[in-house]
């Protein structure tokens, strides 16, 4: 091959990338063996020689940051999470499923369990129960604190199958009752000489949960239908559930999501034009309908990228020799598709924006730590 003289070769844009280098940059490529280019480069000095800066300038990530929502129910969320690093996505996971506060149920006091579930297995389930509540109106509990109104919230259950029934009789987690008084066991301690005292519980409620306004028209509740256990003919469940609050990172009980995940935007890409029995064989070759194929005329028939966020990347499309250089699969490194589920306790789109205040203020703490 001959070589070009230095004077002959193309003059590159200044303060840009050749495309190639700016593929590199923004890409995942997703061949068939293996992905490459999967590394994000953040050294400012990385394209110096080509007269391009590559750090990380304020005034471009505010033009460039964008959020928008695709999916959006009491569920589950969907949203496009677009020119953000991967560290910060993965920050708002990990805020979401462990530092995002919830009320669960810690402690149990049982006093009658005849079914087959064993106590502490019976409190095991109780606390992975969604409690409909926002956390935000009430205040942690250390070991010192007294259970007040306050930080706890206090459920009964009293559920009994008949020996005469002859069926079993399935508990539901809607057969938990709220009690906003507080907890109806007296301790057991010695019997006070002043029969006119009210008793002492294992709550010090000094007045109604469902006086407070928030409560008032919006009682306290479990996500239902939850199997909790199974009684047969003269079972009997009796006890109470106290909830406290708490993060997931203590327990995975007080998380409030089933999950949240993120993936980057999948870029699908024909290299050259596919038709006929080609585009037929690429569109079986899909197992999520990505590609489609449209009539262009005169009895042909070519196939189009027509579903390209669907892509799960199994690369089946271009497992077989030859289909690399026909089809292109790519990932955007800084376009990333974030899902929330949320448990039930609060709406998923709230359970973000807390999340991005938690990360605020971590960021608060360490400017003033260097400051």
């Amino acid at each position: 091959m001959p070589k070009i003289p230095l004077w002959d070769l193309p003059e590159l844009p200044k303060n840009q990338l050749p495309p190639h280098l700016y593929l590199q940059k923004t890409r995942v490529f997703c061949n068939n063996d293996a992905p490459t280019h999967t590394e994000n480069i953040h050294y400012s000095g990385a394209y110096a020689a080509l007269g391009v800066d590559n750090s990380l300038r304020l005034d471009e990530f505010r033009k460039n940051f964008k959020v928008k929502v695709i999916k959006l129910n009491e569920e589950d969320m969907e949203f496009d999470l677009i020119g953000i690093d991967a560290s910060i996505a993965n920050a708002f996971r990990r805020i979401l499923i462990s530092e995002l506060p919830t009320m669960a149920i810690e402690k149990v006091l049982v006093a009658n369990s005849s079914s087959v579930v064993q106590d502490e297995v019976l409190a095991q389930r109780l606390g992975l129960v969604p409690i409909k509540v926002d956390p935000r109106l009430f205040d942690y509990m250390s070991e010192n604190d007294v259970p007040n109104q306050k930080n706890s919230i206090v459920f009964k259950l009293h559920y009994k199958c008949d020996r005469g029934s002859g069926e079993r009789r399935t508990v539901y987690s809607h057969d938990l009752k709220w009690l906003p008084f507080g907890s109806e066991y007296v301790l057991p301690t010695e019997s006070s000489s002043d029969s006119t005292s009210k008793p002492k519980t294992y709550t010090s409620f000094t007045s109604s949960q469902d006086s407070l306004p928030e409560f008032a028209n919006n009682p306290i509740t479990v996500t239902p239908g939850i199997i909790i256990s199974k009684l047969g003919p003269g079972q009997e469940i009796e006890l109470e559930a106290h909830a406290v609050k708490g993060v997931g990172k203590t327990h995975a009980k007080w998380s409030p999501v089933a999950t949240s995940w993120y993936r980057m935007l999948p870029e699908v890409i024909l290299l050259q034009d596919i038709e006929d029995d080609d585009a037929h064989k690429l569109v079986k070759k899909c197992p999520v309908n990505v590609f489609d194929i449209e009539d262009v005329g005169k009895g042909r028939e070519r196939a189009t990228v027509a579903r390209p966020r669907s892509c799960t990347l199994c690369r089946e499309c271009i497992r077989e020799p030859g289909w690399e250089e026909k089809v292109a699969l790519r990932r955007v490194k800084d376009h990333f598709i974030f899902t929330i589920e949320s448990t039930g306790a609060l709406p998923p789109e709230v359970l973000f924006t807390e999340a991005v205040k938690i990360l605020e203020d971590k960021c608060e703490r360490v400017i003033t730590e260097l400051s």
